[in-house]
Parts: structure tokens; C-alpha cells; sequence
């Protein structure tokens, strides 16, 4: 693959929440797990607050892998998170069909499908990475996971409950979950993205 002109289209799925949330985006083939990781906060609606870890088998070796942000300083028989700004996911993802996991916020357990659906050519006048569809409002930052997420709708779907007021207020005054404008969609660059979380601490 010629990951200087070829694209890569994703499926990103939400787990544990029906109707489903997903997003379908394409993003250079040149992309770190890093890179890869921002535009999935970018396209789902996330704002990276928090940690976040793919898990992915290695085709080489057949091992389970985690990629993300390493712990500086490990528990013994922890897994060891390999830094994803130094990993390609061309290593990982160039076969259709290919699956990772996602997962953002360690608290709220924010679990992703990843499917690889197709392998592209960059297109001359389109900017990538870009959002090629979805459905349905990324649940609201540290709600409590799927399952604060299933008793917040349950709240706002009715104005008589005791904590109506309050939880319509948290979520801004306004939450429509069946809402989505894959248009809308504004990447980062995850460079800029990168040097605001890390600093000087890590060279990429």
C-alpha cells in the first residue's frame, strides 16, 4: 500500500447502546493510532478529556496489542500500551474486514467496534480526514457510560421527574440524541492536538 495516496474508510460503532451510534470516516492511510484516535473523538462527538486504548491482534505476530497513551508508571502484569503517535495503523489495518477496539474514558467505559470497510485513493480537491456519514448524538462527557447514559435519556423524555430540571441543565439546555449532521463534523489537527496534551514531554 502506498500510504502516501491511499486512504483508509472505517466504521466506528459504540457498543452497549441501542439505536446504535456510529460514524463512518476516511482518513489517510499515513495516519498514526494517535491521528486515528482524534478523529474518532472529532467524528463521534467526544472531547478528549480522558485516556482512551485501541486493542488490536497483530497480523504478524497473532498477539493481542493495546496502543494508546503508556502508563509512565505501570503496575507489575499491567499491559503495556505501546505510544500510539509512533505506530502506523497501515501496520494493523490494509484488509477489509479488519477489527480493533476502541475504548474511551476508563471510568465510563466508552467501547468502540473500528472496522477497516474499505482501503481508497485520495481524491484531488478533497481534504481528508473527512466524515462520510453516521447516525444518532454522541452520548454527553462523563455521564456515567451506557448505562448513565440509558438513565439520562430516561430523565429528559420526561419533564415530571424529580431531576428533570437539573439534568436538562448539565446537558446545556438542550440534547437531542437522534441528531446528526455528519457535515458538521470539524477535524483537528492532531499534531496541534498532540503538542497540547503532551508538550515537551514525549518526542513524536
Amino acid at each position: 500500500m502506498d500510504t502516501t495516496r491511499s486512504t483508509l474508510q472505517f466504521k466506528v460503532t459504540l457498543r452497549h447502546i441501542k439505536p446504535r451510534i456510529w460514524r463512518r470516516i476516511e482518513v489517510p492511510a499515513s495516519y498514526s493510532f494517535w491521528d486515528l484516535h482524534v478523529a474518532i473523538q472529532d467524528a463521534m462527538g467526544w472531547l478528549d478529556y480522558h485516556l482512551h486504548v485501541f486493542r488490536v491482534r497483530n497480523p504478524e505476530t497473532r498477539q493481542a496489542e493495546e496502543i494508546g497513551i503508556p502508563d509512565d508508571d505501570p503496575f507489575e502484569g499491567d499491559p503495556v500500551s505501546l505510544p500510539g503517535w509512533t505506530v502506523p495503523i497501515s501496520k494493523y489495518f490494509y484488509v477489509g474486514g479488519t477489527r480493533a477496539q476502541y475504548e474511551y474514558d476508563f471510568g465510563d467505559g466508552w467501547e468502540h467496534d473500528v472496522e477497516l470497510e474499505a482501503v481508497g485513493r485520495r481524491q484531488p480537491g478533497t481534504k481528508y480526514p473527512r466524515c462520510l456519514g453516521g447516525e444518532r448524538a454522541c452520548p454527553p462527557e462523563d455521564c456515567g457510560g451506557p448505562p448513565g447514559y440509558e438513565r439520562l435519556l430516561e430523565i429528559l423524555s420526561n419533564p415530571a421527574d424529580e431531576e428533570y430540571d437539573e439534568t436538562l441543565e448539565w446537558v446545556g439546555g438542550l440534547f437531542d440524541a437522534n441528531t446528526f449532521a455528519p457535515e458538521r463534523v470539524r477535524f483537528h489537527n492532531p499534531k496541534v492536538r498532540w503538542r497540547k496534551a503532551f508538550g515537551g514531554r514525549r518526542s513524536r
